[in-house]
Formats: structure tokens, sequence, C-alpha cells
């Protein structure tokens, strides 16, 4: 990956439905370029960018699990849960002993959760469950971890020309409101930005059979009110990063939510989140090397007096991310 790719992903990761015209402003690039180099970094599963529901809109709780299992039946278990619709993360660690996955159970589940499952299985030798409480995801909350990270001016310039995104750039949660939620005739809009978060107007109207200004309409009122979360998937080994990990660390209670949201906005941060459990906070984190792994467990994190305790669990290798599929380190949407 160039200078040019990189800069393409790190606009995405700021704006994944950024157009073309604005990351071509900033990546010093015509905007025929940005495209094809787009298309082929989602064609070699680098990355992809899709528009989903905002965390608990309908109810669900997320649970991370940690399952314990037989070392010749983890690869098999691993692909099992990561199969489910009702998983979204699923990774082999602690050299190949274990799966961890973050897994959604609601009231659709009627019986079928892997909570519910999993003690029945007989590779299953033990497993512990965390429900998570609150994740942070404000707009510092995003990975960033390149060499050349994009000047704040780059940054500036990306939303320039775009007075919406610009006034409500500041907004983290916005408050639903009931005549804005996802209603049943949004189900073929939300199915088509789940499979391709950039999809434009013509394309959706298309696909979903409506007016290009009922699209255009409807996916504004959802972006805007926080119905519409846009999440921007990448390959990371295909960016030269190969040490992920799971920190579990134990805080101090009244210091929870500072320490996870100072945590959340490091560059090496893919996820945080308050969890119930002795250990009650979950960041994961997504380095280079081992070397850099064991620099940020030692200097960011060992820094903060809040941590009393951390339990680094190095990711094996990936079976699914943010809902879609790996293979050989590639993204592989269904």
């Amino acid at each position: 990956m160039d200078v040019i790719d990189r800069r393409i992903v790190q606009c995405l990761l700021r704006d994944g439905r950024a157009s073309f015209r604005r990351i071509a402003e900033v990546a010093e690039v015509s905007e025929q370029t940005v495209a094809r180099r787009y298309r082929a970094l989602v064609a070699d599963g680098a990355v992809r960018v899709r528009a989903l529901p905002r965390h608990g809109l309908y109810g669900d709780q997320t649970w991370l699990v940690r399952v314990q299992c037989r070392p010749d039946a983890t690869d098999a278990l691993a692909d099992a849960l990561a199969a489910r619709e009702d998983t979204s993360y699923v990774s082999v660690t602690s050299g190949g002993s274990e799966v961890v996955c973050q897994a959604r159970t609601g009231l659709r589940d009627q019986g079928g959760s892997v909570l519910q499952r999993l003690p029945r299985t007989a590779k299953v030798l033990g497993f512990d469950a965390c429900a998570v409480m609150h994740m942070y995801l404000g707009t510092r909350a995003k990975w960033l971890a390149f060499d050349d990270p994009l000047t704040d001016d780059q940054a500036a310039l990306l939303h320039a020309s775009d007075p919406q995104r610009r006034a409500t750039a500041g907004t983290t949660d916005p408050e639903l409101r009931d005549d804005v939620a996802p209603r049943d005739q949004d189900a073929p809009l939300m199915a088509e930005l789940a499979r391709d978060g950039r999809a434009g107007v013509v394309e959706l109207a298309r696909a979903c059979g409506w007016s290009k200004s009922r699209v255009s309409a409807r996916l504004e009122e959802l972006l805007a009110a926080g119905a519409l979360r846009v999440a921007v998937d990448l390959a990371y080994p295909r960016f030269g990063f190969h040490a992920p990990a799971y920190l579990w660390l134990t805080v101090a209670p009244g210091r929870l939510n500072a320490t996870g949201e100072m945590l959340s906005a490091h560059p090496e941060t893919t996820f945080a989140a308050a969890v119930t459990g002795s250990a009650n906070l979950l960041v994961t984190v997504t380095c280079r090397t081992m070397d850099d792994l064991f620099a940020y467990v030692t200097t960011k994190v060992g820094a903060l007096d809040a941590v009393h305790q951390v339990d680094v669990v190095p990711v094996l290798h990936r079976l699914k991310q943010a809902g879609t599929r790996l293979r050989d380190g590639r993204l592989i949407p269904t």
C-alpha cells in the first residue's frame, strides 16, 4: 500500500461516505484516481464500508465471550461461531486454545443465542461472558495508527466543503426520535447500506425501487439522527499491522469512564468498552509488531494509575470482523 492508498483509507476512517472529490482534494490526486484506487482496495479485500443500525437500536445486548476449548476443536468451533448471524467478531487467541467472540442477544433470539448454546457444546471446556455496559464511540475513537497520519489541515479539508457534516461533527450519540428510527419500510434501504455503505443515491434508488428524492431524504434523515453509523473495516495485515490483541483491564470503578475515554482515543485502539466482571474495561488494539504492542502496553497503558491489572491476549488469527468473514487476511463480503 502506497501513500495514496493510505490517505484514501484515512479519509474513509474519518468519514466513510466522504465523496471521491473531497478525498481527492486531501490525497492531492484526481477524483478518477481515488475512485479507481478505492475499488481496487475493496476488490482486494483490504477495505469494506458498511452503514449499519446504531448499537442497541433494537434492544439487543452485546456480549464478549471467551471460550476455552480443546486445541484440536478450536478452528471448527471458531468457524461455526463466525457463521452465525448474531456474532460480529470471532478470533482465535491464547495460542489456539481460546476463542473470543462478540455476540448479540435480544428478544428475537427465542432460545438460540450463542450464550444458550455454548454450554451444550461438547467441544467447550469452559467459557466466560461479560456484558457490554458502554461503548466508547466518540469522534476521536478511531483506529488511526498509520506512520504518516493526515495533518490537521488535511483533516479539516476533508470536511470543509460539507456544512451539514461540519455542523454535526461533534455529535457522538444524538437522542433518537421515534419518528426518525428505522421502520419496516426502510428494510430494503438498510439491507443495501449494510452491503455497501458508500452506495450512492442512484444505486440505492434502483435497488430499493424508490425515487431518488425519497432515498436522499431518508438517508440524510437517518444519518443526521444517528440511526445509522458508517463502519469502515480494514484487513489490517494488508497495511502491515500484524499484532492485534485484546486487553482486559481492571480499573478503579470511579475512574472507569475517564480511562475508557482516554484509551479509546489512542490511535492503536480499534474498540473500547466498559464491561461487567472483574476485568471491567476491554480494549482491542492493532499494532504493527509485538514490539509495538509491548511499547503500547508498557508506556501508554502502564502510565495510567487507575489501571490495576492488564491481561494481554494476542490474536492468533481472526475469522470474522465487524460482521465480515476473513480468509487469508482478507475481508470476504457475503
